[in-house]
């Protein structure tokens, strides 16, 4: 399975980094840095996909994908 997008930006409300992954429904974390929310998503993930396979819940193929930008 090939990996799935991961948008990560600074909430003023949380005064935090925010890491979503938009295909996994609810799979957030936040972190200081952001490296941190990143590490932190990252385990979200892990757990998400455990989870959702121990139970029987459908895991989504990635759709999302980053804008590529090419220079010429």
């Amino acid at each position: 399975m090939r990996g799935y997008h991961i948008n990560i930006f600074y909430s003023d409300d949380d005064e935090s980094y925010i890491a979503d992954i938009p295909d996994l429904r609810f799979c957030s974390a936040s972190g200081d840095t952001p490296e941190k929310a990143l590490e932190e998503v990252l385990i979200a993930q892990e757990l998400w996909l455990e989870v959702a396979d121990e139970t029987g819940v459908e895991i989504p193929t990635p759709k999302y994908r980053p804008l590529i930008y090419q220079v010429s």
